[in-house]
């Protein structure tokens, strides 16, 4: 395995953002000889990162076969737009590093859990805006480096709206909140640049609410964008792996019946 550790810096980093690489190598023994890459941006509201959230997600999607990227973006006192650029950078260092690695460049794939989720799926719906090429310096015609393939979404901030986190969007906007929370509401920037998602989230979840999920689902399903949704009937948020693997010292994180996801976003990325 390539591990590695890529310092990131972009306008606005803090001076710790990088990317953590889980790389499998290539052996004459594998007849699979390019495969999907995993970017997971752990959760933590903008103001801390979650390590249950982090590199023990990267090694299940390293037992599944893939690449795996673990992002560790900026956050709060950092805000809007370093954490975006710092993920659009790893994309670009993934596929410039596509051949080296053995990535399959149409299977370069986003991941989030609540506030990593909002940072994700807010870069499936902006990755093609011209600041982003522009601070990577990238020409208009090489935009497609930063193209992400498939968003995995474990209850996502999304909205801004009625059922916001609303601690993220603080943390996220700072001073600027009040002109930018509309646009970070990303259930109204779906476009048809939006890649296909892999989507759960527990109906019960006090702390980032189902409707968040809901809500960029219909945005997506209008614009005609493919998703493959899971609705947990019980279980908080945070979750993780559901399972004792990620499990807190509190202990509250375990749910049995949250405990698929991780097998079925398997068929999900091979499949996409």
């Amino acid at each position: 395995m390539i591990q590695q550790t890529i310092q990131i810096k972009m306008t606005g980093s803090l001076p710790e953002a990088c990317m953590k690489t889980y790389i499998i190598e290539d052996s004459p023994e594998f007849k699979i000889k390019k495969r999907p890459v995993v970017i997971v941006c752990p959760g933590g509201g903008y103001c801390y990162l979650s390590d249950r959230e982090g590199e023990i997600l990267a090694l299940q999607y390293a037992a599944m076969g893939c690449h795996a990227v673990v992002l560790y973006y900026s956050i709060a006192p950092a805000v809007y737009p370093a954490a975006l650029l710092e993920l659009a950078a790893a994309v670009k260092i993934l596929r410039e590093k596509a051949e080296e690695w053995h990535i399959d460049t149409d299977k370069v794939i986003v991941e989030g859990s609540s506030a990593g989720g909002h940072l994700a799926a807010g870069y499936g719906m902006f990755w093609k805006e011209d600041f982003i090429a522009k601070e990577l310096g990238l020409a208009a015609d090489d935009g497609e480096l930063l193209r992400p393939d498939g968003m995995i979404l474990n209850y996502p901030v999304i909205t801004s709206g009625e059922f916001a986190h609303r601690d993220s969007f603080v943390n996220l906007l700072g001073a600027r909140f009040d002109e930018l929370a509309e646009k970070m509401s990303l259930e109204k920037q779906v476009n048809p640049d939006t890649p296909p998602a892999f989507i759960w989230h527990t109906y019960t979840d006090g702390c980032v609410p189902v409707e968040n999920s809901l809500l960029l689902i219909g945005a997506m399903k209008k614009a005609g964008i493919p998703v493959e949704f899971h609705m947990y009937p019980q279980g908080g948020h945070g979750l993780s792996l559901a399972n004792e693997l990620t499990e807190s010292p509190e202990g509250h994180e375990i749910e049995p019946c949250c405990q698929s996801w991780i097998s079925l976003v398997k068929s999900w990325i091979w499949g996409l």
